[in-house]
């Protein structure tokens, strides 16, 4: 059995991870193994669960409160032996600058567009294997 792109996704936002979810679906393609989701909604579940398991790719908000996504992307690149790609999620396509600041591999501004998701997801993913 083959097994599907383990994936981290991180907001505090419950309706954001849902989007984010329901816009890739369970597979990146038909036929493809289903995708491991994992979510998390606070910083400190977020580097401790980075820590302590193997993903293939890190979804993060960087609108998320208290802790956005982009400074945790920074961090999580300077500080994670071997970090995963990494997918931001930002506030509006004008941040774009702000995510390559924080070293991460992709970008996708708000709103959310379903189709724009789930391809940054797939291409993300496929440039990392």
């Amino acid at each position: 059995m083959t097994t599907g792109p383990r994936v981290l996704l991180y907001s505090d936002d419950p309706t954001v991870r849902e989007q984010v979810r329901l816009a890739v679906g369970p597979r990146l393609r038909a036929g493809a193994a289903e995708i491991s989701w994992t979510e998390v909604a606070t910083r400190d579940r977020l580097v401790a669960t980075v820590e302590g398991r193997p993903f293939d790719l890190l979804i993060l908000d960087g609108e998320a409160d208290k802790a956005g996504g982009m400074g945790l992307c920074r961090q999580l690149k300077n500080e994670v032996y071997n970090c995963p790609p990494v997918l931001v999620l930002t506030g509006r396509g004008q941040d774009a600058w702000l995510a390559s600041w924080s070293l991460a591999d992709s970008v996708v501004p708000r709103p959310l567009d379903a189709f724009v998701v789930q391809r940054a997801v797939a291409e993300t993913l496929t440039q990392a294997a």
